[in-house]
């Protein structure tokens, strides 16, 4: 067991996965606020950020068609890290910051935090959606995977220039078994890359849920990119 624990720290996967296991407890273990006539459980910022950056990791496996979308990821986990900085207390949940910046008038603002933690919510929406695919069938085709993937959760909210730059990196995404060889720690088999998605997925799917309505609460949920 220890080894295999080991083993599962070495990848990409297994770190998102021990990441997001430590998010749900926490998660769990705060009790549900009453806000606006609406229970939400409040979600600890840099449990989340710290789960967004290992995200980031297994989207660098896919290589530079990832690019524009991993510096998107990158200036969004820093401009609520900034936040976090200026009163780690106050600030110790994503919720309060929403309520903050929706009580100010500020949220659709083209830096707001309201607006990064809609994009980090996208991007953990291609990942999963990707992620599913992959699982369902390891050998379809890499590129035709991670188009489809974009065009149901990142496309409908890009501009043309975005969607643009997009369609011309996806000439770069590598092949099916070089992606999954990349994801894979050593030693380990198709079926166990296989496993450790599955279990990825099934935590980042009540994450998400959980995100999308405390976005949708707080009306910042079909944001555009500016």
């Amino acid at each position: 067991m220890e080894e295999a624990t080991k083993k599962k720290k070495m990848t990409e996967i297994g770190s998102a996965i021990e990441e997001l296991s430590l998010l749900s407890i926490a998660k769990t273990t705060i009790v549900t606020t009453k806000i606006e006539a609406t229970n939400i459980i409040n979600l600890p910022l840099k449990p989340l950020l710290s789960f967004c950056k290992l995200i980031v990791q297994v989207l660098d496996k896919i290589g530079p068609t990832m690019a524009v979308l991993r510096q998107d990821i990158d200036q969004n986990i820093q401009r609520l890290e900034k936040t976090w900085e200026t009163d780690p207390i106050v600030y110790s949940n994503l919720v309060e910051i929403l309520r903050k910046e929706a009580k100010e008038g500020s949220s659709k603002k083209p830096k707001s935090c309201s607006r990064a933690a809609v994009w980090l919510t996208r991007a953990m929406d291609f990942t999963l959606a990707l992620l599913q695919r992959l699982v369902k069938d390891m050998s379809q085709n890499m590129q035709q995977a991670v188009e489809e993937s974009y065009n149901l959760t990142i496309k409908p909210w890009h501009g043309w220039i975005s969607c643009a730059a997009f369609k011309v990196a996806l000439k770069l995404v590598p092949n099916n078994n070089t992606f999954i060889n990349v994801l894979a720690g050593k030693d380990e088999s198709y079926q166990m890359v296989q496993d450790d998605i599955r279990s990825l997925i099934s935590l980042l799917i009540p994450l998400l849920s959980q995100l999308h309505s405390i976005l949708e609460l707080y009306e910042v949920h079909k944001l555009k990119s500016t």
